[in-house]
Formats: structure tokens, sequence, C-alpha cells
């Protein structure tokens, strides 16, 4: 790691954000994030206490003067989403993030940078470890697993949170207050196949889709962004049709994330090579065009290498492709009630065929919830009708916007006052944790906000510098001017 982040302002939150990234955390395996926690707290003589399911609570008492004020709990998830260029050699089980400063940003050397929700984090553990700042009674909620199931969120019972007032930190634009978000549900589908012999004479080619910007499923939906799987699968639509066989295939990774690669290896009839490779150059020619603005980076390559022994069968793989090419991808629908808004949209986030099993793994998204579960419909007949398995998985809610809520009151008075501005109050795309926490404690009132951070989910994330300055400066007067009980 960089010394030079150590010397960031507000240096209480870099310290602490160090800290946190030098210990594995990424969803699912949490352990040591969760003894990290742990040890923060008893170690600042806090009250300090896990639930069942593993997220923890610390609660400090109001600072002179601040005993009658309502508690304000902060919230942030410990989990990371673990994600790395292909020639990146990393192993997130042990080793802690590598990150560097490179003008008003803070990057990490070819992973995502854990700032989603890690400045979160680090946040409240300056808070706790202050001395010197005062604030109302504070409860700091540390939920585990929010990027592959929510199910911290979920699994937090009611009667264990004491707070009157919520305040989320896992907003990614810091000139923004969140009211809202949409639900998601996970889309799973998946089969086997006969694998068979490869033809005596095949000749065999690796294709490869990388250089994609990838990103978050929820919030960059919108952008039109290249998804490697839908990518993948034109170029082998294309192909079919010159007799070519999958041998194997693997894109994508989770489903939260914009897939940025995908690889396949295919036999083909050495007749047919030259016009194969035709066809391909010319798909690849058409990508390159239409995405020359959203990815000037997509590389496609097609390479010989040694053929596959077993490859599927022609009648499922015409199966995978046609149904992979209908399965719908990117934005849906956009809302009717907030402009540039999208209401529902799906991420065809996996792709893998090995061994004789298909695997494809979608997240769809929506603020309604029967917009919902017909997208998802929607995918289970297209995939059934293919001859696939499909399960639905890990339904959470959306979060119902509260104009009237009195902390975005005072939330949105406070920005106006320090930046000369109104903030924008907005309902977004990703899954926020607050609707499934507001299910337990409906009165609990409510907003998200958080610090500038970029390319969240790929290893092009990264969080503006000044930005954690403007939010530092911003939660600190939100919690000196928050309501009497």
């Amino acid at each position: 790691m960089s010394q030079s982040i150590l010397q960031l302002e507000p240096q209480s939150i870099w310290k602490q954000f160090a800290d946190l990234n030098a210990v594995p955390r990424p969803s699912k395996k949490e352990e040591k994030v969760i003894a990290f926690m742990m040890d923060f707290g008893e170690n600042l003589g806090l009250e300090t206490f896990k639930d069942e399911v593993g997220n923890v609570i610390i609660r400090k008492s109001a600072s002179r003067g601040f005993e009658n004020r309502k508690m304000v709990t902060l919230q942030s998830h410990l989990d990371m989403v673990h994600q790395k260029n292909a020639d990146t050699e990393f192993d997130f089980d042990v080793q802690g993030i590598q990150m560097y400063v490179e003008g008003d940003w803070v990057k990490a050397k070819g992973t995502t940078l854990g700032a989603d929700n890690g400045l979160g984090v680090a946040t409240i553990m300056a808070l706790l470890k202050s001395t010197d700042i005062p604030h109302p009674p504070l409860e700091a909620l540390f939920t585990i697993d929010e990027e592959t199931g929510m199910t911290g969120a979920f699994g937090l019972k009611g009667g264990i949170l004491e707070g009157d007032i919520l305040l989320n930190l896992d907003t990614e634009e810091d000139d923004e207050i969140d009211i809202g978000c949409a639900g998601g549900i996970d889309v799973t589908a998946k089969r086997n196949y006969n694998e068979k012999s490869s033809v005596h004479g095949d000749i065999g080619f690796e294709i490869q889709v990388k250089g994609l910007n990838g990103g978050h499923s929820g919030i960059e939906i919108h952008k039109g962004l290249g998804n490697a799987n839908k990518i993948m699968n034109r170029l082998l639509y294309s192909g079919s049709k010159y007799n070519m066989r999958i041998g194997a295939l693997e894109g994508g990774g989770l489903r939260n994330a914009i897939p940025r690669e995908s690889w396949c290896k295919v036999n083909l009839d050495k007749t047919q090579e030259a016009a194969f490779l035709d066809e391909l150059e010319l798909v690849v020619t058409h990508l390159k065009k239409e995405l020359k603005v959203t990815e000037p980076k997509l590389s496609i390559t097609i390479a010989p290498c040694k053929p596959s022994k077993k490859v599927m069968g022609l009648g499922v793989q015409e199966k995978l492709i046609k149904s992979l090419y209908a399965a719908h991808n990117g934005v849906y629908t956009m809302s009717a009630l907030i402009p540039d808004l999208v209401e529902t949209s799906n991420n065809i986030a996996r792709v893998q065929v090995k061994d004789g099993e298909i695997l494809i793994n979608s997240l769809t998204r929506s603020a309604v919830e029967t917009a919902k579960m017909d997208l998802a419909n929607a995918l289970k007949a297209t995939f059934e009708l293919a001859g696939f398995e499909v399960d639905f998985k890990g339904s959470y809610p959306g979060w119902n916007p509260n104009p009237d809520s009195e902390i975005l009151k005072i939330t949105k008075n406070i920005y106006k006052d320090l930046f000369k501005e109104e903030p924008k109050v907005v309902a977004c795309h990703a899954g926020l944790e607050c609707g499934i926490l507001g299910q337990n404690y409906p009165n609990m009132d409510m907003v998200s906000f958080g610090p500038t951070i970029l390319g969240a989910h790929s290893p092009d994330e990264r969080v503006s510098i000044s930005s954690v300055q403007k939010f530092w400066k911003f939660l600190l007067k939100v919690l000196g001017e928050t309501p009497v009980k």
C-alpha cells in the first residue's frame, strides 16, 4: 500500500480504511473482518456484540450536551465485491487490497478497491474512535454479505437496533441524498448435456472477449456498456452456421457486476475455417463500431488452439445460444414516476459450460415488485423453452421513498447551507439494505449518502479524495443537528 494514503485528509478515515483493507473480506467469507470489527469495538471499551448471522453492532454514548438527541444508527456493510483483471495474480481470501493514489483518486492495483462499502465502514470507525466530535447517541450496524444476497440485513431481527434515525453510508455520488432503491432477485438456469467425442480432423479456436469496462449492474446498467456474455454469444450465434462445436465456455462472475470478460473454446471442421473466420471478423468489426463510444478498449481475439476432446451436441448447443440471444439484458423499463431512473433491468452475469453442465446466472432488479417478477418470469420462460431448470432465490424488496421524512428535510437544509446548492434527492437502481431493514424497523427514519465512487464492482473502482472530505464535512454537520427526542 502507498504510504501517501495515510497522509490524506481526513486522516482518521483513511487510517481506518487502510486497516480495514488489510483484512480479507469477500462476500460470504467475512469471518476475519467480523473478528476485526469485534476487536475494534471492544478495544475502545464500547458495547460491542454480534447477532446470530454475524452482523456487528457497536454503541457509543452521546457526547456532552447531546444526551437528549435521538439515537442515530450508522450503517454500512463489511463485505466487498472481489473482482480482478485476468492478468492480475491476487487471492482475495488471504491478501489485503493494494492501494495507491493517482491525482484526486484512490485506486487498487488490478482489483476492486473495496470503497464500496469500505469507505462507509471506515467513516463509522473514525466516529466511534473519535474523542472530540460532537454527536448524539450512536449505534453502528455493520452488516455482512450485502453484495451476494443481503443475508445480513435479512437476518437482522427486530428489537436489536435502538436507533430512531438510520444513516446508510452506501450511496456513491456525493451530491445525492438517496431515499429509495430497487429490489432484486437471483435467476439461475441450469441444465445438463451429453458430451460428444470430437470429429477426427477438427481444428480448435479460442475466442476471448476482454477490455470491457464492467461495473455495477444496478448503478451503471443504463450506460449501454458491453456485456461480455452477450457479446460472446453473438459471436457464437454467427459462427454456429459453420458446424462449430463448443468445448468449454466461461464468462462473467458475480451477479451484481456487469461481465467484463468471456472465454470460449470451439472445434471446427477444417474445411469451414476460412468462412468461419471471415464471418467472425465481420461480427467483430460491427461490435467495435457499435461500442466504440462506450467500450473503446474492447478486445476480441480468435486464435488457433488444440481442439477439445469432448464437445456439446448440436441440439443443446443451439438451444443454449438461442436462449441466451433471446434473454433480456440491460434496461427493461424506465420509471414513469422519477425522471431518468431505471425501473427494471437484468444482468446476465455468468455463463459457464463445462463437463456436461450449463450454468447461467442473472440478477433482475426493479423498483416495482410486480415488474421485477414479470421480467424474472420472462427469463424463466425463455430458458425453460430451451430445456433448462430455472430457480428464483435471494429475492429482496425495494425501499419505498418517503418525501416527508424528517431526516431528509434536515439533510437537505444542511447540504444547501454548506455547499450553496440543492442536493439531488433520488432513488437509485442499486440494492440498498434500507428496504430490508425497514421491514423489521418500520418506524426508523432513513436516508442514504456517501462519497463519490466510480467503477464499483470492477477493477476500475476508485474513490475521490476531495469527495471524501466533502462527505465527512456533511456527515459531521448532520450529526451535530440531529433532532431531540
